[in-house]
């Protein structure tokens, strides 16, 4: 609780790298971060973020809603994107990270348009979570089903 409400002045540590449940709150406020990053954060962003979190981490709905939840208040607070990706790149796995940029750039897509701000921070987590040019290019055509 007083992690939360630190997090919320931007006074809160970084998610403790090395656990999976500190990668996934990390992940999770990855998400929110890109998907508020062309300013608009709608229900369709919400509603994939949702999903992903379901589906990359074999959560029921309410489970995956409460961890956007979460996420929202810890990305709201945080000053900088380092921060949750180093306890992803900390605690997972070369193969896992090229799935979590899969999940991103499925959030990156949910409203059916690519802005620039997105496009920018995508290109800043990729290279922060050390995965390569050519594989993100791969995830993003497998985000959009190409």
């Amino acid at each position: 609780m007083i992690e939360t409400l630190l997090s919320l002045i931007g006074a809160a540590p970084p998610p403790r790298a090395g656990t999976p449940g500190d990668a996934r709150l990390a992940m999770a406020a990855l998400m929110v971060r890109l998907a508020r990053a062309d300013r608009v954060y709608d229900a369709r962003e919400i509603a994939a973020i949702d999903a992903a979190l379901a589906a990359r981490y074999g959560l029921d709905a309410d489970a995956a809603a409460s961890l956007r939840r979460q996420a929202e208040e810890i990305e709201a607070g945080a000053a900088d994107t380092v921060r949750f990706t180093r306890a992803i790149k900390d605690a997972v796995p070369y193969e896992e990270r090229y799935a979590e940029v899969v999940a991103l750039w499925r959030i990156a897509l949910a409203d059916e348009k690519r802005s620039a701000e997105e496009d920018g921070l995508m290109r800043l987590i990729v290279n922060l979570l050390g995965v390569s040019d050519r594989d993100s290019a791969i995830a993003r055509r497998e985000a959009a089903g190409e």
